[in-house]
């Protein structure tokens, strides 16, 4: 019977681990964006990105010379993209809880600027990654970054005389 870990894959395993510990923060950081969770508490981001990480690392020796780096993030973004499509019926319908302004975009909204901001992607590859024309992703970065820009609206004001006071 042959050892779990030949000794051949022990190279391969010391090149991703220091991939790992080179990008693992900055993926973390773009999987807890993608998924508007606190940065503290972020399971779905964790999930993202050990999935990704995952198939990285099943595809590590047919990457060939390609960034690993922009081999995660596609994965990423098109997987976080499938799961909110398949959660929410699509990726325009559902909004996230308010919180913080990237909270209130929908997951389209936040994987295009996501890609776009944080990691500089640019717009003709976004669109080829999401399978969109660049006009679309233009629009749809121009109405996110309208909406994180804007001030979150002001909570209602209470009604005079306090809630359920009885006159007198």
């Amino acid at each position: 019977m042959r050892p779990r870990h030949a000794s051949g894959n022990v190279p391969r395993a010391r090149e991703f681990e220091a991939y790992v510990a080179g990008a693992g923060g900055r993926l973390l950081h773009t999987a807890t964006l993608l998924t508007a969770e606190a940065r503290d508490d972020n399971p779905r981001a964790r999930r993202l990105l050990t999935l990704a990480m995952a198939h990285t690392y099943a595809s590590w020796d047919r990457l060939r010379g390609e960034d690993p780096y922009d081999h995660t993030r596609q994965y990423l973004a098109t997987r976080f993209a499938r799961g909110a499509w398949h959660r929410h019926g699509g990726l325009l319908r559902s909004r996230p809880h308010p919180g913080s302004p990237v909270a209130r975009l929908t997951p389209r909204e936040r994987l295009v600027l996501v890609l776009r901001l944080h990691e500089g992607v640019a717009e003709e590859q976004t669109a080829a990654l999401l399978g969109l024309p660049a006009e679309r992703v233009r629009t749809v970065f121009h109405r996110a970054m309208a909406t994180v820009l804007r001030p979150p609206p002001a909570p209602a004001a209470p009604a005079p005389g306090g809630v359920g006071r009885v006159p007198s």
